[in-house]
Order: C-alpha cells, then sequence, then structure tokens
C-alpha cells in the first residue's frame, strides 16, 4: 500500500487521513483488476460537543473513515435513542466534558436514557470512546469515563482502551483515530474481500475549516476599547473591536473567538525574582524568560505544582490539605491565591528549571462569545469582557481579560475562531426567538439582534437581560433601546438584583411573565441561554420547569419532558460557561 514516509511534513492527523486516503485509490484499483466484490466498514460516530471541538473531531474521523472507503453514520448523541444502541454494530464515541464533569448539552438527554436502570442489554455492539477534557479540573474527562463505563456495564465490548484527551488533544485524537480505523479496517481485509473507493462525505456535514487554529493563530491586534459599565458598578465590563483583516475568518452570530494572551509582565518579573534563576536559561528551543511571558500558565497553579509543593513541604498547610484529599478545603483554601503567593508561602521549597517545565502547564487560549454578526461587522469581531481583578495588596488580574483591557492596544496577539453550530439562530426569520442572558451573557444576544435587524427577520423577539443596577451596569442600553424602538426588540424585561430590597434576577421575570413565556414557546419559539453554568443556567433551567408546569397544570414530570422536547428540536440552546 501507498503510505507517506516518516519525514513527510504533515501532522498527525493529516498523516493518517493521507494515508487512509491512498488505501483507498489502491482498492479501486485492485476493485477494476478484478477484486473480489467489495465489503463496506460500517459504524456510527456519536459525539457530545459544548464548544464545537468534539463535532470537529467527530468530522475529522467520518472524513478519513471515508477516504478509507468505510461507510460512517455521525450524529450528536442526543439525536439517538438508547434503543437505537441495540441495532447498532460499531459505535465511536468522542466527547467533551464541561462544568463540574458534566455532559455537554447535546449529550445530556442521551446520559439520562443510558444511565437509567431500563437501559437495554448491548451485548452485541462494540465500542470505543474519545474523551475530551482538561487536567486543570477535578472531573477530567468525566462524561466520557462515565459513557465508557455504562458501556462495558450494559455488555458492550471495547474495541479499544478509552483515550482521555487534555488541552493539547490534536496528537493523541489523530492517532486514537488512525489505530480505531486500522482496527476497522483489518476485519475487512481479514474476510478478504477489499475495501470500497473512496466515498463522498455526507451532504450536510462538512463545514469550511478555517486556516487559523490553537496550533497556528491569526496575529491581530484590537482596534477598540471601550468601558461598558459605570463609574458605581462593581464590575469592570469592556467591549473590544479585534481586526480580522486579511485573515479570511468567517463568522457567524453565536459563535465564539479564541484569544491567545501575553502573561502580565510584572508578574512574570516577580515569579522570576522569587525563582532566583538567570532569565536566559534554556527551556528546550525556548528561555525561561519567553516561557514565562508567553509560554506557561503562570498565574493559576496547576495540579502538578500542588502536588510537588505538598510532597516537598508535607507538614505544611497545603501538605497537609493535599494528604487529606478534601477538594473543598483545597479549593478553599486555594481561593485568591496564585502561583507567586504559593512560593512566598512556602519558602522552604525551591524549584528548578526541571521542575518548572515538568509542573507549569502551557499558556491556553480563552474563548469568549462573540456579540457582534458577520452581516453588521464583516471586517472586525467584537467581544464583551468582565475584566477580572481581585485581592489586594497585590491585586491578581484575570489573565487574558486584563491583558485586553490593559496591554494589547500595544500588542500583537494570536486568535482563532471556534464555530458553535449548536448555537444559531434558527433559518425560520419568522419564529419568534427568547434571549436569556445577564451581565456578559448578553454578548450573542448583541449579534443576534443586529443578524436579525440586518436580515429583516419577520420573527418576535424578546430579551431578558440584568445584573446589579440599572445606573452602572445595563451595558450597550443605548442600543438594545433603539432596537425597541425600531420594532426588532419586541420584548425586553430587566432584572437588577440590587435596585430594590428583595432581589430580583431573569429567572424571576421569566417566571412574572410564565403565561406569555408559555404562547411564545407554543408559537414555536427558540430560547436561548448564555451566561454563568453554576447557577444562572440552573436557575433559568429550573424556572422553565416550573412556568411550563404552571402553565399545562400536569406536573414537573410532564414539564421535563416538554423541555426535553425542546432540547431535542434544538429549540432549547445554551452557551454556559
Amino acid at each position: 500500500m501507498t503510505q507517506l514516509t516518516l519525514d513527510a511534513p504533515f501532522s498527525p492527523g493529516q498523516r493518517a487521513w493521507l494515508d487512509g486516503f491512498f488505501a483507498g485509490l489502491l482498492a479501486v484499483k485492485r476493485d477494476e483488476g478484478g477484486s473480489p466484490a467489495a465489503a463496506t466498514v460500517t459504524f456510527d460516530v456519536l459525539y457530545g460537543s459544548q464548544t464545537g471541538c468534539g463535532e470537529l473531531l467527530a468530522e475529522d474521523l467520518v472524513s478519513a473513515a471515508q477516504a478509507r472507503g468505510m461507510a460512517p453514520t455521525v450524529r450528536a448523541l442526543d439525536d439517538v435513542s438508547v434503543d437505537e444502541l441495540t441495532q447498532m454494530e460499531r459505535v465511536l464515541v468522542i466527547t467533551s466534558t464541561y462544568g463540574d464533569g458534566e455532559m455537554p448539552d447535546n449529550a445530556a438527554l442521551f446520559w439520562d436514557e443510558f444511565s437509567a436502570e431500563t437501559a437495554p442489554r448491548l451485548e452485541d455492539v462494540r465500542f470505543a470512546v474519545l474523551a475530551l477534557g482538561d487536567t486543570a479540573y477535578d472531573d477530567f474527562c468525566q462524561a466520557g469515563k462515565l459513557i465508557d463505563l455504562r458501556f462495558e456495564q450494559l455488555g458492550a465490548a471495547r474495541l479499544l482502551p478509552r483515550v482521555d484527551c487534555d488541552t493539547d488533544y490534536e496528537e493523541p485524537a489523530a492517532a486514537w483515530t488512525a489505530q480505531v480505523l486500522d482496527l476497522l479496517g483489518a476485519e475487512v481485509a481479514g474476510a478478504g474481500a477489499a475495501p470500497v473507493a473512496p466515498a463522498t462525505p455526507a451532504a450536510g456535514r462538512a463545514r469550511e475549516r478555517s486556516r487559523w487554529n490553537r496550533k497556528s493563530p491569526f496575529p491581530t491586534h484590537l482596534v477598540a476599547n471601550r468601558l461598558l459599565s459605570g463609574p458605581g458598578s462593581a464590575k469592570e465590563i469592556r467591549h473590544f473591536e479585534i481586526a480580522l483583516a486579511d485573515s479570511g475568518i468567517e463568522y457567524h452570530a453565536g459563535d465564539a473567538l479564541a484569544v491567545v494572551p501575553i502573561n502580565d509582565a510584572a508578574l512574570a518579573d516577580l515569579l522570576l525574582q522569587k525563582l532566583g534563576l538567570d532569565p536566559e536559561t534554556a527551556v528546550g528551543e525556548s528561555t525561561l524568560a519567553a516561557q514565562l511571558a508567553s509560554g506557561w500558565e503562570i498565574a493559576t497553579p496547576s495540579k502538578d505544582l500542588l502536588a510537588l509543593l505538598a510532597e516537598r513541604a508535607p507538614g505544611s498547610e497545603l501538605g497537609e490539605l493535599v494528604v487529606r484529599a478534601d477538594r473543598d478545603a483545597l479549593d478553599s483554601w486555594l481561593w485568591g491565591k496564585d502561583t507567586l503567593d504559593l512560593l512566598h508561602l512556602l519558602p522552604e521549597v525551591k524549584l528548578d528549571i526541571d521542575d518548572l517545565a515538568r509542573v507549569f502547564r502551557p499558556l491556553q487560549h480563552r474563548a469568549y462569545s462573540i456579540s457582534s454578526s458577520p452581516l453588521h461587522s464583516p471586517d472586525r469581531i467584537h467581544l464583551t469582557v468582565a475584566a477580572v481583578r481581585h485581592g489586594g495588596p497585590r491585586v491578581h488580574h484575570g489573565v487574558c481579560s486584563t491583558f485586553l483591557s490593559d496591554r494589547a492596544e500595544d500588542a500583537e496577539f494570536g486568535i482563532f475562531p471556534q464555530p458553535n453550530a449548536a448555537f444559531r439562530l434558527p433559518a425560520d426569520d419568522s419564529a419568534p426567538v427568547i434571549m436569556i442572558g445577564p451581565g456578559t451573557g448578553i454578548a450573542p444576544f448583541r449579534g443576534f439582534l443586529q443578524e436579525r435587524a440586518a436580515r429583516g427577520a419577520s420573527g418576535r423577539n424578546w430579551l431578558f437581560f440584568g445584573d446589579q443596577h440599572r445606573a452602572d451596569d445595563f451595558i450597550y442600553a443605548d442600543e438594545i433601546e433603539d432596537y425597541q424602538a425600531r420594532g426588532v426588540l419586541t420584548r425586553l424585561d430587566l432584572a437588577f438584583s440590587r435596585d430594590q430590597a428583595q432581589k430580583i434576577y431573569v429567572q424571576t421575570r421569566m417566571l412574572q411573565q410564565g403565561a406569555e413565556f408559555y404562547a411564545w414557546l407554543e408559537d414555536g419559539g427558540y430560547v436561548y441561554v448564555c451566561g454563568d453554568a453554576s447557577r444562572m443556567a440552573r436557575d433559568v433551567d429550573r424556572a422553565l420547569i416550573e412556568l411550563i408546569a404552571a402553565q399545562r397544570g400536569q406536573g414537573d414530570d410532564d414539564a421535563a419532558d416538554y423541555v426535553a422536547s425542546l432540547k431535542r428540536d434544538k429549540r432549547y440552546l445554551r452557551d454556559v460557561y
């Protein structure tokens, strides 16, 4: 078979795809030469994805399989019932984890069924799981681990052991893809039949990929930086505009933009002083100074750093907390402390360059919901970001939020798009749209309103927005009121929690307007939620079930089923973090 040489200049993912493509071409020649009747490997690819990463990897897997002459199908996990699993012979699952070890939104309904006692046995199913996660979180790859274990509990057989990917997922994901396709391809070869010719990708699945990504971001600069919150606000919310220039980046309202920040030079200098190391010390092909500037996460201590410090200072408070394995107590103790704080608290611990290279994580991009529409702003992407500053006497700064706020106007930095196909306006411009986004959660809805206005959409639009005080926290007030005056925004419900004795939140307003809210749903309305996952999104979800139960009068179980049907119909969509 034709294969790429080891020194060919391709990434692991490109190599896997091209090897499969050449294998498919060879299969065509064998078939033309009178080989035995072709046999096709069929399998199902199921993905769970919160920000689009898992979906893109699923598409990569499908493309590589089709290039080998295989015939996969691909769907989101929520688009599959557990009863359908019994009819599948081979299942490949790719899923991310979000929040505190939770399923991504488009896998939650599937998991409810899959984890139930009523789930069917799957002895005739073989499976493999690729799990995506971030080792900075305690519940690393938890969604993938749970799905993998549940398949096993139901009697399914593993094709391969589960692979857990950290934030640098490209190479292990490509290796897993190549391994599982080799395994499936060998089944055809073992049956004595040639693979079929390369297939055309399934209609509607392929999407155009940006040339800019995590490994190769587009270098750009900030062209606007405006403070949105008032002088009396407890927050510092800013409006940023980033030039797309000649990048060729295309985006949709509802997508996210990944920003690759540069560390705070003042913090890097303080770390250098504390470490007592030569800034020009070599770190691979780089230097210590360069790694502290833009190569490593230097603010938030990694798990590996915590473990190393605890090991070398076992009698310290940190050491005792780590030994006790009390996660809540450790989290409470770490609150407000960064890496430099820990080094000051443990002066007896000395770290050398090898230690740092082992325990400092690579500097990660930060993803922000885009707050513009390409129909309104094709050459700039707008972001709405809360700059994070806390603590004292040394103020701690959010790595990316304060980079954008304080230093980005004088620096070149990297960006790349993060498409979110699961958070799009309805294609039907006449459909009603309900948007719930307090604080910076308004970001995608500003883009939605721009989009609906530019498209001349006839559908009604309803926005729930809130924060602490109207006088200082009603960001984009002029724009929102203008959309009201022009008839683009049909309804606006505001909830400023601290402007009266009893706190009022967006979910309070939802319940107050329950009858009309339900009427919009019955008219085919779409519900979108953006913002904090741990509190606001949960409260909104509970309020949605409560108001539906009140309007239908058939209890909470019926209301929960109604909400589940909204999710299945892609009419209840969330961009939460």
